[in-house]
């Protein structure tokens, strides 16, 4: 990957907002075009320079802020290296006790947060040194994956089946038995919150209730401060599990599609697992590839925005995945970015293509038992979505210990 000056990459535009922050860092590659040029990312770390960048950065991440600004006055390279954005967002989610209020940077963020005597008016409008001839792919990749548009080939195919006005027969025969996606159109027209959710509305109407994003609670103004102004490869997405209990309003502006009323887990009462979410998030945010738990399906209904969506069967773990033997846990890409990147192209061949769809306002998507799925907002968007089991056969089909004692609990009910 050769980057002339970190702005422009054949085949890849940076977001128009793009900050400078990478600090003139460029990826390895770029050495090799500057005959006798000495990667001064060696130089500055002195015998930390053989361990590779995501060691050195683990390392760093066991240290309080102010330890890490004493280490960036040590040389360049540290300077760099301490300035890495996702350091401080750690320090800031792992600290935070109270009201969140994002402040241009993580950095920033952490100053202002846990040392609010300190001026940071000149820090936040400085992009910060610009080091000559450090060369990492890490952390280039990082600032690269946190400020790419989507390429447009990504966003091309869309060979999923569209359906409007079917019956539920039909869609029970044509998707729900035989476990295939489908985007459904036109069943959400009576909903009041396609008309009504807008930031306004919703910041009205939430006032001071905090909702759940990553492992910290928002008021959704101070959420939407956070996504105007935030550029990083995995933004936090609001994902609220409780979002009807807190605002009985929302929960009453929309209905569950009549081809999914049929839920087996309505039957535990109190004792249900957390199965319907409202989600928010800003362009770039979303889920990397997952499998819903509990041998659910799901549906997915876009309220505001768009989203991409790339699916997979069960039996085709997707490339650049990979589960662990019991599917308890996955590894992939950090960002989804990285992941259409390095991964996206190899699926073309491939005799089992993925489905791939975008969903836009007004639509719904099904998401059926056990396929993987990976969704980015292509702008800010604000959905539902819900978990359901619609048969005992899918339902005992699970095979955790978790949904052994499900069953067990169905089955009780099911005698009363």
């Amino acid at each position: 990957m050769h980057l002339e000056d970190n702005e422009e990459e054949v085949g890849f535009n940076l977001k128009s907002s793009a900050p400078s922050r990478s600090h003139g860092v460029q990826p390895l590659g770029n050495l090799y075009f500057n005959p006798g040029a000495i990667n001064s990312r060696n130089i500055g770390l002195g015998t930390l320079q053989i361990l590779p960048d995501e060691l050195v950065l683990e390392i760093l991440g066991l240290l309080e802020g102010t330890q890490l600004g004493v280490l960036a006055t040590v040389s360049k390279s540290f300077y760099v290296f301490t300035s890495h954005e996702p350091l401080w967002r750690n320090l800031v989610l792992d600290n935070l006790k109270g009201r969140f209020f994002y402040n241009r940077s993580w950095k920033v963020t952490y100053i202002s947060t846990f040392h609010p005597s300190f001026d940071v008016s000149r820090s936040a409008r400085s992009s910060g040194l610009r080091v000559r001839d450090f060369y990492s792919d890490y952390l280039f990749q990082s600032w690269l994956c946190a400020n790419l548009e989507m390429k447009p080939e990504w966003l091309e195919r869309d060979n999923i089946i569209r359906k409007r006005g079917i019956s539920v027969d039909d869609f029970l025969t044509n998707f729900e038995e035989p476990n295939k996606p489908v985007l459904l159109e036109g069943c959400m027209d009576n909903w009041d919150a396609l008309g009504k959710w807008d930031r306004d509305y919703l910041v009205n109407l939430c006032g001071d209730a905090q909702f759940a994003v990553g492992p910290v609670k928002m008021r959704l103004d101070d959420y939407f401060s956070y996504a105007d102004q935030v550029k990083e490869e995995r933004p936090l997405y609001l994902f609220d599990p409780k979002f009807a209990e807190k605002i009985p309003t929302l929960g009453s502006e929309y209905d569950v599609p009549v081809y999914f009323r049929e839920d087996l887990f309505s039957v535990l009462g109190n004792q249900r697992p957390d199965y319907r979410w409202i989600i928010i998030g800003p362009a770039g945010s979303g889920s990397s590839f997952h499998i819903d738990p509990n041998s659910t399906s799901a549906w997915n209904a876009v309220i505001r925005g768009s989203k991409k969506w790339i699916l997979f069967p069960p039996d085709v773990v997707p490339p650049g995945v990979h589960p662990s033997p019991d599917g308890a846990e996955v590894a992939c890409p950090v960002s989804i970015i990285e992941w259409f990147m390095n991964f996206y192209d190899a699926t073309k061949d491939w005799k089992k293509r993925p489905i791939e769809c975008i969903c836009k306002a007004g639509e719904v998507i099904f998401v059926p038992n056990g396929w993987w799925h990976l969704v980015i907002n292509l702008e800010e968007s604000v959905a539902i979505t819900q978990n359901y089991v619609s048969s005992l056969l899918s339902f005992c089909n699970m095979k955790s210990v978790f949904g052994e004692r499900l069953i067990g609990m169905l089955a009780t009910e099911v005698e009363k």
